[in-house]
This record gives C-alpha cells, structure tokens and sequence, in this order.
C-alpha cells in the first residue's frame, strides 16, 4: 500500500486478511495436545509418589513441554495446544468414578499439582514467542 508519496508503507496487522492455519501446522497442534494429555496422565501419576521432588518433577514435565511447543511452533497456539491436553486430562482424572476409584487424593500436594499446572500452563502460554509480521527481527512500535 503506498501513500501519497509514492512510498510503501507498511499495512497494519488488523487490515491484512485473515489466514487459516496449514495443514500441517494444525497436525502439530493436535500432536501437542495428545502429548500433553500423557504428560499430564504421567505428572498424575508421579506426584503422589515422591511428594514433593514427584510434584516437582510433575509440573516441570509440563512446563518444559509447553516453553518447547511455543518454541517449536513460534506461537502461543503451541503452548496452548499441549496445555490444554493437559489440563483436559487432568480435570478428567479428577472426577471420581461410581466404583469409588479416584487417583487424587484429598492432600495439599493434589491441590498444589492441579492449581500450580494450571499456573505454570497460563504463564507459559503467555510468554510463548510469536512471529512478527513481514519477518522483521524487531518489535512493532519502537
């Protein structure tokens, strides 16, 4: 787009066309979510065990996923992806079966791994890096 001018100047994020995501790119969503839901199942699993280095272990299993499926992808859709197969399977886990089964017990070390997952997830969700318009290497508005 040029101005009166004659000089290109760059258009604004808001007024390009709305791109649907590559095939490709929503397989890697999809793969990330179902890790995240082992990670999660595994974190379920571990937590209880070695409380608190398997609570620990747990939440920095879910941690490093989601930093290295927002690397991975370079959006915020990647550590969203693999947070939210965790966070499915873990509230699935939660709920108690007619059996009586249950695999969270009613401790502090439970409570810290569900409200800390969901915490560590948020924030790494957030702090994921995105891509920047055309390629530039610098921030917009500076």
């Amino acid at each position: 787009m040029s101005d009166r001018s004659g000089q290109d100047r760059p258009v604004s994020v808001l007024a390009q066309p709305l791109r649907l995501p590559s095939a490709g790119r929503l397989a890697a969503c999809l793969g990330l979510f179902a890790l995240g839901a082992v990670v999660g199942v595994a974190g379920t699993l571990v937590q209880p065990a070695w409380f608190p280095g398997g609570l620990l272990l747990a939440l920095a299993g879910e941690a490093g996923l989601c930093l290295a499926a927002g690397i991975v992808l370079r959006s915020r859709a990647g550590a969203a992806s693999a947070a939210g197969g965790w966070v499915l399977v873990v509230l699935l886990l939660t709920a108690n079966r007619p059996e009586g089964d249950f695999l969270f017990a009613a401790g502090a070390g439970s409570y810290l791994f569900l409200l800390g997952g969901i915490v560590v997830a948020v924030i790494c969700a957030t702090l994921a890096p995105v891509r920047q318009p055309n390629g530039r290497t610098v921030r917009l508005g500076k």
